[in-house]
């Protein structure tokens, strides 16, 4: 397969040309284009790597659309693969919280109906997008490293994240933000909010420092990328390092993320951060990590199109300097490098053919064709 006259978005620059693709993997790359009349004409679209998601929520939408609401499995995650592919989406890892801090959303009834539909689906080979899971692990909470040991060996797990929202610290430090935000989820009154906050801080001093350093520890073991989520001070980000952890998901403020990035984790940022203008928690902008150059990897998080919206978006912005190669990285060759998945996330001679061919729509790229392995998807 020949891909002809597209705007190559390649690590360094963005040029005209064409590539080529034998057996699922890209052959060669060339700056000028093809003149075969079987070669696939992209009419000067953009040409992108496959972008790799480390963190979607997007799947439990599917099992549960409703409360009470349990959608069958198959049907469930083929609606979530589509909606990932048409998204520019080739490698997913689909996050699933173990230990949650309250199962009014049916999570702990569907996780293991997820976890096994994820790998199943994979190992049949009914997904267009490549799936793999990660496990979020909600530290205060009795059960969550016996959950952990039960199902860190279902399924492929490609990214271990160690949570904690306990009110008053981390995404929650302003504990207004966190009564709105559960009281409007649970649909909780003041007083079942006041019983609610206590209970989550005292399982928070009985359980998370030592389920995180447990879970830890058995993640490094299993040779597992580790993620911190949420952290907001200096020391937050040196604990983090001290665990090994490679990706510090979504921290809450320019300090820790400075930190982050100067102990050598890959700072990872809401897409919906930058399509939106900002945190809907109201903690540091993404943009405004992007500008100082401490933003390494963005994530889709809720909204599986804003991965790509965000990357055309940031590079159109007049407060820093990239381009569509440097924030195209971002969703492709810096979290696929981050889980050290090196046949994937760039557009090279030998890599893997997982490729979007995009058009500029507004202000937006709108996805018109999308290969993994070669193979056309969407």
């Amino acid at each position: 397969m020949i891909i002809n006259n597209v705007k190559l978005v390649l690590e360094q620059e963005v040029v005209v040309g064409s590539i080529e693709v034998i057996d699922g993997h890209i052959e060669s790359v060339s700056q000028s284009l093809s003149q075969l009349p079987a070669a696939i004409d992209g009419e000067l679209a953009y040409l992108l790597p496959g972008l790799v998601e480390l963190h979607t929520d997007n799947l439990e939408r599917f099992f549960t659309p409703r409360p009470k609401v349990n959608w069958p499995a198959n049907s469930a995650m083929a609606s979530h693969d589509a909606l990932m592919i048409s998204s520019g989406i080739t490698t997913v890892l689909d996050a699933v919280a173990l230990g949650y801090i309250n199962d009014q959303g049916g999570r702990i009834e569907n996780l293991e109906r997820m976890i096994h539909t994820i790998s199943e689906s994979q190992l049949q080979g009914n997904n267009r997008a490549e799936h793999f899971l990660h496990l979020r692990c909600e530290l205060p909470n009795q059960d969550t490293a016996g959950l952990f040991e039960s199902f860190v060996g279902k399924g492929s797990v490609a990214m271990v994240s160690l949570m904690d929202h306990t009110p008053g610290q981390r995404q929650f430090v302003n504990s207004e933000k966190y009564r709105t935000y559960y009281m409007g989820k649970y649909g909780m009154n003041e007083q079942e909010m006041a019983s609610f906050e206590a209970e989550q801080t005292l399982a928070s001093k009985k359980w998370s420092h030592r389920n995180r350093l447990s879970i830890a520890e058995s993640a490094r073991a299993r040779g597992i990328p580790l993620a911190s989520h949420d952290d907001a001070t200096v020391a937050h980000a040196e604990e983090s390092a001290s665990l090994g952890c490679a990706i510090a998901e979504f921290p809450t403020t320019i300090a820790a993320a400075q930190a982050s990035h100067d102990a050598g984790i890959c700072v990872m940022m809401g897409a919906p951060n930058i399509v939106r203008g900002g945190s809907h928690s109201g903690n540091v902008a993404a943009k405004d990590l992007a500008d100082i150059g401490v933003l390494d990897i963005l994530s889709s998080d809720y909204y599986p199109a804003s991965l790509l919206d965000a990357a055309y978006q940031l590079a159109k912005m007049p407060s820093n300097d990239y381009g569509l190669e440097h924030t195209v990285q971002m969703v492709s060759a810096r979290p696929a490098k981050a889980l050290s998945m090196h046949d994937r996330g760039s557009i090279v001679a030998g890599k893997r053919a997982d490729l979007v061919l995009a058009r500029p729509a507004q202000d937006r790229l709108r996805v018109d064709q999308v290969w993994r392995q070669g193979k056309r998807v969407f």
